[in-house]
């Protein structure tokens, strides 16, 4: 059977939002019923979870949660490139044929900024991901705490490549690298991020593994294997080398890439 390129759709008006990544003969996106719903926020209200892919943007976790981005509307320019505008930055992506995404993000020289393609995967139990063997990990043990260091897969004895069935757990993780394998049965989905032009930005992949785990008093289950710009959740909390960084051109650019299958590392 010949399966076509990935289908992106998405949400211009209520935050850019991802609702639909149709590849490889399969839905890949959850998707959640709002309690309250999107049509009414505004910049500063409490995020509400809808599922999909947001676009995290200038961080993930911290103020405002899950970004500026998620709570505006986008506009489109006419021809496939969506556009917002945020207090000090604005941010441009294109869908281009083949699952590639290209992005822009405009602001001051130096401005620093996290950036997440907060991906929740609707997962069967015994998915699993792929990413390079001994790659640096930053695990966050807890929903909202801080991290501790170690590596791939298996950072302070912690199985991180498998899902699994829901235990009640919630954890976040950031690893630096590339590229992302997810296996899923006889399914696959990579995703490939790479910067465009010649200034370098930290490279990752952050993965969220909610077992039941998260919210309280009301835990469901989400899975996220999320490409980022940065190594850190909260941009309030990135060091030296945690965060993405606009380069002199006062344009920071770089692609992401969703394919059916997995060239694993």
């Amino acid at each position: 059977m010949t399966v076509g390129p990935p289908r992106i759709v998405t949400d211009p008006a209520h935050g850019g939002r991802w609702t639909s990544l149709h590849a490889g003969g399969r839905e890949w996106l959850w998707r959640r019923e709002p309690p309250t719903g999107r049509g009414g926020v505004s910049p500063g209200d409490a995020f509400v979870d809808a599922g999909g892919l947001e676009e995290c943007v200038p961080t993930v976790r911290g103020t405002p949660d899950h970004g500026d981005a998620w709570s505006r509307a986008w506009t489109g320019d006419g021809t496939g490139t969506q556009s917002v505008r945020c207090e000090r930055f604005a941010l441009s992506r294109a869908v281009r044929d083949g699952g590639r995404v290209d992005y822009v993000l405009s602001a001051d020289p130096g401005f620093r900024f996290v950036w997440a393609a907060h991906a929740l995967l609707d997962l069967s139990e015994r998915a699993t991901v792929e990413l390079p063997e001994g790659a640096a990990t930053r695990l966050y043990p807890t929903a909202n705490g801080s991290w501790v260091e170690g590596s791939w897969p298996a950072p302070r004895g912690v199985r991180l490549d498998r899902f699994g069935p829901d235990d009640g757990t919630a954890l976040g993780a950031v690893v630096e690298a590339s590229r992302a394998c997810v296996h899923d049965g006889e399914d696959r989905l990579s995703f490939t991020l790479d910067v465009l032009g010649e200034d370098a930005q930290p490279l990752s992949i952050a993965l969220w593994r909610n077992l039941g785990g998260f919210p309280d008093p009301a835990p469901y289950r989400s899975t996220g294997v999320e490409p980022m710009l940065g190594r850190v959740f909260d941009l309030a909390e990135a060091g030296p080398g945690d965060a993405a960084e606009v380069p002199a051109s006062g344009e920071a650019r770089w692609r992401l890439t969703v394919t059916a299958d997995c060239n694993c590392p």
